[in-house]
């Protein structure tokens, strides 16, 4: 019944919300508290269900019992009672709780946090992005990230996430100056809104005798509806007998021409040649091909491919979240547009007139367009969809959906926010979005 108990506990909770698919998001003092209840069945009146995940044992019980969680006798008294339960118990966990249940937060927000990279060749472009999305009302600050083995090199893609946006730690497996069999543990850190770890892990094995030339295939930028190929030298030192039987890849958009292998007393070597359709859509292209080998010790070698096809005209992102914004508040964030040649943008346009930018007079293949959202009076999530004139002429440039959340009044918001860690300073508690 966990997703029930947490169902129960955000109606409970002072300023709860939900995403666009339904789903529903605490703060994160919230989330941790409700995770410690045990997972016992609720009956259908609010108080027995409240009862039934009492009494709490350990050091929860007296903070919970002084906040007079324990002693409840009506539904009113549960919902006044409600935020004051959340607080206290979020404290208590601080001071005296488990560790592990405290920074059980920052890993809920990790789809993923392990990854083997099988088998690879020397000096190949090996990499994992670890994906992350911000799933709290708070502000979420990523402080950095370290390594435990030197065969791994991570990078944070974006450190500050406001409520639903992404970030990425990506893992770099050095094939250039490890072989062997190799493995790092990267510890990612928090400060805000509370301090937490979450520790990702990675694996793979390097061939010192398999190499690619260049160590990937990279498409470089594509005009949309051209198409390019490109060819990688592959070589495997040795004396014994080695073939590549097959290549594979799950992107129908590329086609693979492999050589008939160059023989020598101590190599064998391929050309293998990757072609990127015609018709492959406008968008970053990022990919892998299987070598398929009569290796047993390593029936498949992965091989990375990059690139990107450009249109005339290209809109980033298409999909604009503003977050979370008061009645008559503002909120601005940029919209890159690029083309294949310089041009200006006029101005832009949407059905009630509530977004607004300054229009670009100097041409240049690049504009960045610093948009302004200005919320209504009336609390509630908005979409608009922003149209970007050019003198490139008209529907040149693709249509962007913008979306933000216009919440209650300020009374409102500040009684949903939650308080900062001891001794952390203070931090935003932003309303969930609805």
């Amino acid at each position: 019944m966990p997703n029930r108990r947490l169902n129960f506990a955000a109606e409970m909770s002072v300023g709860a919300g939900r995403d666009t698919s339904g789903r529903e998001y605490l703060s994160v003092a919230e989330a941790d508290v409700f995770s410690l209840m045990p997972p016992r069945k609720f009956d259908a009146h609010p108080m027995a269900a409240v009862r039934s995940t009492m009494p709490f044992r350990g050091p929860l019980r007296p903070v919970l019992q002084s906040a007079g969680a324990l002693s409840m006798s009506s539904p009113r008294r549960v919902l006044r009672r409600s935020w004051q339960l959340a607080v206290a118990a979020a404290v208590a966990g601080f001071f005296g709780g488990d560790a592990a249940c405290g920074q059980e937060w920052a890993k809920k927000m990790f789809t993923v946090t392990s990854h083997n990279f099988g088998t690879v060749a020397k000096g190949s472009k090996t990499e994992y992005r670890f994906t992350f999305r911000n799933i709290y009302k708070e502000d979420v600050h990523v402080t950095g990230v370290r390594t435990s083995c030197g065969c791994t090199s991570p990078e944070i893609t974006n450190r500050d996430l406001k409520t639903h946006e992404s970030s990425e730690i990506v893992a770099k497996f050095n094939t250039r100056t490890f072989l062997g069999q190799h493995g790092a543990t990267l510890t990612v850190t928090f400060d805000k809104p509370f301090h937490a770890e979450v520790q990702l892990r990675v694996a793979g094995n390097i061939r010192g005798d398999v190499t690619f030339e260049p160590p990937f295939v990279d498409l470089g930028n594509v005009d949309l509806g051209k198409g390019t190929e490109r060819t990688v030298r592959v070589t495997r030192a040795g004396s014994t007998p080695w073939e590549i039987k097959d290549v594979r890849s799950a992107n129908p958009n590329f086609e693979v021409v492999l050589s008939k292998p160059a023989p020598g007393s101590s190599q064998t070597a391929y050309d293998l040649t990757v072609r990127l359709k015609p018709d492959a859509p406008a968008g970053y292209v990022k990919g892998q091909l299987l070598l398929v080998t009569n290796d047993p010790r390593a029936t498949q070698i992965p091989m990375d491919v990059e690139g990107r096809v450009v249109a005339e005209v290209t809109v980033s992102p298409q999909l604009l979240s503003l977050g979370s914004v008061l009645p008559g508040g503002t909120v601005t964030k940029n919209v890159v547009v690029r083309a294949n040649r310089p041009f200006c943008v006029t101005g832009i346009s949407c059905p009630d007139g509530c977004l607004s930018c300054e229009p670009k007079a100097t041409p240049a293949t690049v504009h960045i367009l610093p948009v302004t959202f200005t919320a209504g009076d009336s609390a509630g999530r908005v979409e608009r969809q922003l149209k970007i004139a050019t003198d490139l002429g008209e529907g040149a440039v693709p249509t962007v959906t913008v979306q933000a959340v216009v919440e209650a009044g300020a009374g409102a918001a500040a009684e949903a926010t939650t308080p900062a860690a001891p001794n952390a300073g203070q931090s935003a508690s932003l309303p969930a979005a609805r």
